[in-house]
């Protein structure tokens, strides 16, 4: 059980009004409240007649309505989170029935543009099943833990984030009960720590620079290659603006821990610059006083400067550089206070890589991206008898194309990735290189009104691995405004190496590199179905229900296996890894306050060769509770949340 109390600044914004004339003479008036962009009614968006001293709410179908009015000239107010307030004039004989479109501002919530499908759609017009965490929550989560991203994901429903190392605090994300080798994190769109950097990604990675969270659960590997079974996660930068942005933060825990962080933004009509630093010190800790660290002892420091060139108004040019540094030191608390030769784990980490991005739009209708990557990363793990010691570097190019009409998005692109890892002095042969090229098209189309259908298709070539075709498909039904439903499904694979969990939890000691002879590369299906609801309990209270059911199901599964002679060699499972649960999600606005409650099942089965199941390290209930008060200036919030028991690998 986990349980926190914030309290803190918050800011909204608002946008205006519009009103349609009808001709009808009468007391009565008749509201219809729409969004602009996309002409949806707005439900719970408030009415209010400050002369009367009356008010009410929309219906799910964006409609409120007075009767028996005794006035027929009044000002009449329009309001709902995110947009404007504004006063109108109303003449009932002139008119009794008027038609509002709020218009969000350039910086509304309600016109979040999803960047991981890689076109401009808005997150309502998105078949494919898309969570967003925007930057309220990405402050608040921030506040809590500034030095990583873990808190931010491991509160999202259906996510567990999984400790590799009881040392040194390693994580990895665990997306629907399954590994954390099957989902990638993507920075931008550009693939990010995965190999032997996986086991700290989610540590090194701190939230203040970016701007919004695009999680998306279910295989992806169609639009952004293999390695996407469970899921992506896509983290989006700030950008810099016209207005000077400058955040300093400075946080102490109470487990003897400090964090700094900077970032700063700025921009004119030429160019533009950001720059993000971290430094975090934490010293050993350990809670319950058993001798072993809950925290190791930890220094890291990151820098993330970026440029950005706008030659013209509709071209981008922008080339950015991380580096990161972390040294962690866990184990035996006496031993690392002595400095004792009795067991200890230390990681010693340094990453530097390059990011350049171009795009250029021909058109309202038509834009060019390529980008490119360089990722090095070098580390040393040892223990007290054991050194691992490796350097991975990876490279990703690609170029896209997208072309939008009115009713049909299209997006053409190809890509290539490679991957090699080098192992230091060792006794096993565990150096892998691998190649992969890829191509992929992405259509999604207005059917109708109310049925929006997205198709893709990719066609990868690995190196020794051969080809893999991957087909996906969602489809989006959209009501009046109270009802929508998302179904989609697809393929994926992921190429084998060395670098698992269950490699991690042994420190990579007596692991036998990868056999591309005997292996064969990992390949899913996968398939869910949501739906959501919304409407009005009456007054100013309105009720959100989001269901969700999901299956993936991965054949010749990775696992670890005991040899004869002592060693561990990898294996491909006979059997099935089935992943299949449904997820919760509720929201209740009464006047300011706000209540958010979910719930997780995941039922996993891991399979080893003889069929037998093997523990997975996963809860199977899970639950969460968000209790918030909100108005214009302060957002008061109590949280809590449950995790099931789950299994360890003994059995206990």
């Amino acid at each position: 059980m986990w349980i926190s109390l914030c309290l803190f600044q918050l800011h909204t914004n608002a946008t205006p009004i519009q009103t349609q004339d009808d001709s009808k003479q009468t007391n009565n008036l008749y509201i219809s409240v729409k969004d602009a962009a996309d002409q949806q009614p707005i439900l719970g968006a408030s009415i209010y007649i400050p002369e009367l001293k009356i008010g009410t709410t929309t219906t799910v179908s964006g409609e409120a309505s007075f009767t028996n009015l005794n006035k027929q000239r009044f000002e009449l107010q329009a309001s709902y989170i995110g947009y404007q307030t504004l006063k109108i004039e109303v003449d009932l004989k002139q008119k009794n029935r008027i038609e509002i479109l709020l218009r969000p501002e350039e910086n509304a919530l309600s016109e979040i543009v999803i960047q991981s499908t890689r076109g401009t759609r808005t997150f309502a017009r998105t078949p494919t099943r898309i969570e967003f965490i925007g930057g309220e929550e990405l402050m608040e989560k921030g506040l809590m833990n500034s030095t990583n991203i873990s808190m931010v994901l491991r509160e999202s429903t259906g996510i567990q984030m999984q400790q590799t190392s009881q040392s040194s605090a390693n994580q990895v994300i665990r997306i629907q009960g399954l590994d954390g080798r099957y989902t990638q994190l993507l920075k931008d769109g550009f693939p990010l720590y995965g190999g032997f950097a996986g086991g700290l990604s989610i540590m090194q990675i701190p939230p203040l620079d970016l701007a919004q969270f695009e999680i998306i659960k279910g295989s992806s590997s169609t639009l952004y290659g293999g390695g996407a079974i469970a899921g992506l996660v896509n983290m989006q930068s700030k950008r810099p603006e016209r207005e000077a942005e400058l955040d300093l933060m400075l946080v102490g825990t109470q487990a003897s821990g400090a964090t700094a962080n900077t970032f700063y933004s700025k921009r004119n009509d030429r160019w533009g610059t950001t720059l993000f630093a971290s430094g975090n010190l934490q010293k050993v800790y350990d809670p319950d006083d058993n001798g072993f660290s809950n925290l190791p002892e930890t220094k890291t420091v990151t820098i993330n400067p970026r440029l950005y060139y706008y030659p013209s108004k509709n071209t981008t040019f922008w080339l950015g550089l991380n580096g990161t540094f972390d040294d962690r030191l866990g184990g035996s608390i006496s031993a690392i206070e002595r400095d004792l030769d009795t067991y200890k784990e230390h990681n010693i980490s340094h990453r530097l890589s390059s990011q350049a991005s171009f795009r250029t739009s021909f058109s309202n209708q038509s834009s060019l991206e390529v980008k490119n990557s360089i990722n090095h990363f070098n580390r040393d793990l040892h223990t007290r008898n054991y050194q691992f010691t490796g350097t991975q570097i990876n490279t990703f190019t690609e170029a896209n194309y997208t072309l939008s009409t009115d009713r049909i998005d299209w997006v053409f692109g190809t890509n290539l990735y490679t991957s090699s890892f080098d192992e230091g002095d060792s006794q096993f042969s565990r150096d892998q290189a691998d190649s992969t090229i890829g191509a992929f098209v992405n259509n999604v189309y207005d059917l109708s009104e109310h049925f929006i259908l997205e198709t893709g298709f990719r066609t990868d070539y690995a190196v020794d691995w051969g080809v893999f075709a991957l087909p996906r498909v969602s489809l989006l039904y959209k009501s009046d405004g109270a009802f929508t439903s998302r179904l989609g499904g697809g393929l994926g694979y992921k190429i084998p190496d060395i670098f698992t969990e269950d490699a991690e939890r042994v420190n990579f000691q007596n692991v036998l590199g990868i056999d591309k002879d005997l292996l064969e590369a990992e390949t899913s299906y996968g398939v869910n179905l949501d739906f959501d609801y919304k409407f009005s309990l009456g007054g100013s209270t309105t009720l959100s229900i989001n269901q969700l059911f999901y299956l993936t199901a991965i054949e010749n599964g990775l696992t670890l296996n005991s040899t004869a002679n002592g060693f561990l060699e990898y294996r491909n499972a006979q059997d099935l890894t089935m992943s299949r649960g449904a997820e919760t999600n509720v929201k209740i606005n009464f006047g300011d306050f706000k209540w958010f409650l979910n719930y997780a099942f995941i039922d996993t089965q891991l399979n080893y060769l003889d069929g037998n199941p093997q523990i997975p390290l996963t809860a199977r209930h899970s639950a969460g509770n968000i209790v918030m008060y909100e108005t214009p200036e302060w957002r008061l919030g109590f949280e809590s949340y449950y995790w099931g028991k789950q299994l360890l690998f003994n059995g206990t």
